[in-house]
């Protein structure tokens, strides 16, 4: 059995790419999620409707004891298969002002994003190495590759992942195994639904939000065979706010 796992997969971006990857892949989809379990369940539903395998696997990514507990867990119930595909997309934002920001509000975001990538690839890696082959995809953001005002935490945490994104790339490339990072810009998911869209839209030169599944056809190009030759890149998907 082949898989694919997508952190944070219950809602948003997470929750596009699982159901992209049922219509486009034959991977049976981990769908990993922390708390929101009726949401996690609607996506396994849409899934499972598009004709897919797939199970949710309930973790949360920046605890390193729970992360390694689930996937052991999972792997020896599971011992035929392998995790061929990773969408590190799981991530949070508690944005302010440096100035004002608290320890716990930098340390949360700084786990999430970038420990939890650490926690979840670092899990697979050997035995994607001894397979040579697989896709990492990391979610990152136009505020990790730009930087962005009131989210200095957000910003560390993904430009780290952009980082680790084009080292790692060079580690495993002889392998057969692709590293490749997506930087959304403005996109219309429930993160967002806070946000000023009619004043926003104005630095955006296509003149709208993206949608969710626009992203995950990027990413679901990613993830496949067709990829083999892209590694080490940062893809911006925004709109051309940041080009």
């Amino acid at each position: 059995m082949k898989c694919a796992l997508v952190t944070g997969g219950s809602r948003g971006i997470g929750s596009a790419i699982c159901q992209k990857l049922a219509e486009d892949s034959s991977y049976h989809i981990l769908i990993n999620y922390q708390s929101n379990e009726a949401a996690a369940q609607k996506t396994l539903e849409e899934v499972l409707k598009k004709g897919a395998t797939a199970e949710l696997i309930k973790f949360n990514v920046a605890d390193a004891t729970e992360v390694k507990n689930a996937l052991t867990a999972w792997q020896e119930a599971n011992p035929e298969a392998i995790v061929e595909a990773i969408v590190n997309n799981a991530g949070i934002t508690k944005d302010g002002l440096f100035m004002w920001m608290s320890h716990d509000d930098w340390s949360a975001v700084i786990n999430t994003s970038l420990n939890g990538f650490f926690n979840v690839t670092n899990f697979f890696i050997q035995r994607m190495l001894r397979n040579k082959y697989g896709r990492i995809v990391n979610m990152v953001s136009v505020s990790g590759v730009k930087g962005t005002a009131g989210q200095t935490n957000y910003s560390a945490a993904k430009g780290a992942v952009v980082a680790a994104t084009k080292a790692l790339a060079q580690e495993v490339a002889k392998r057969n195994i692709t590293v490749n990072a997506v930087a959304p810009g403005f996109i219309r998911t429930d993160m967002t639904g806070d946000l000023d869209e009619k004043e926003l839209i104005k630095l955006v030169p296509v003149n709208r939000f993206g949608e969710a599944e626009e992203v995950a056809d990027l990413v679901s190009f990613l993830v496949s065979k067709k990829s083999s030759y892209i590694t080490g890149e940062i893809i911006n998907i925004n709109g051309g706010i940041y080009s």
